[in-house]
């Protein structure tokens, strides 16, 4: 699991592992430079930068290997892997593999009570292969984002925590009983939904258990249509 800890928590925390330990005078000794310039790179609020100097990360290393920290552990901290070379961002790694990063949002789309929709905060980033997404949608990349379900409303097409693909550019309800992901009375929601003779549509359930909404025109905000549902097995 890749450590979120600020570099700077990260590098401490290796320093303090020495044995015998580094102190901030000691190691600054050994780096040929003033405690106080070292010490910044310890400390959260003057160094704001996501990796240390690539130079200096590797003389920290070998000062470190002979105390016993793995030198792979420091070299990370300058996104270097374990031989010295430079570690690709997950996006630079995912365009290698012909793969796309799409954004898995927060639980804003719930199957059986809602969540609110306003704002969709990014969990992280999920690959996906380029091929299979484009034999999805032919909407750019950017236009789909993930989320998680939650819930039974949508059982069995859809079970409590599977992934699914929503394309943010379908939003024209033109064929019946499609999978959509909807805003209604301000809630997110994944559903079925069929448009009536009357101009209003019908939100429904695969678990026939939870009754159908009917909603007007302006009751319903399209946000997207759910164009893959993605379970681990």
């Amino acid at each position: 699991m890749t450590d979120e800890q600020p570099v700077t928590i990260r590098l401490k925390r290796l320093r303090e592992a020495t044995s015998p330990k580094f102190t901030v005078r000691d190691l600054a000794d050994v780096l040929g430079m003033p405690p106080s310039s070292y010490a910044a790179y310890e400390d959260p609020k003057k160094f704001k930068k996501k990796l240390l100097p690539v130079e200096l990360t590797k003389k920290i290393a070998e000062e470190f290997a002979p105390r016993g920290i793995d030198s792979a552990d420091v070299l990370a901290l300058a996104g270097l892997n374990g031989s010295g070379a430079l570690i690709p961002e997950p996006e630079e790694l995912a365009d290698r593999l012909d793969a796309v990063m799409l954004r898995e949002i927060d639980v804003s789309y719930a199957l059986g009570g809602g969540a609110e929709i306003d704002e969709l905060p990014v969990i992280r980033m999920v690959p996906f292969s380029r091929n299979w997404l484009r034999s999805l949608t032919s909407s750019p990349s950017s236009d789909l984002v993930v989320a998680r379900g939650d819930g039974d409303s949508m059982m069995p097409t859809i079970l409590d925590q599977d992934l699914v693909i929503i394309d943010l550019a379908q939003k024209t309800i033109r064929q019946q009983d499609r999978i959509w992901a909807l805003a209604y009375g301000h809630l997110g929601m994944i559903k079925r939904v069929r448009a009536l003779p009357d101009g209003s549509y019908q939100i429904n359930s695969d678990n026939h258990a939870v009754s159908s909404i009917q909603a007007n025109d302006d009751e319903m905000v399209t946000v997207g249509r759910v164009v893959a549902i993605i379970r681990r097995i």
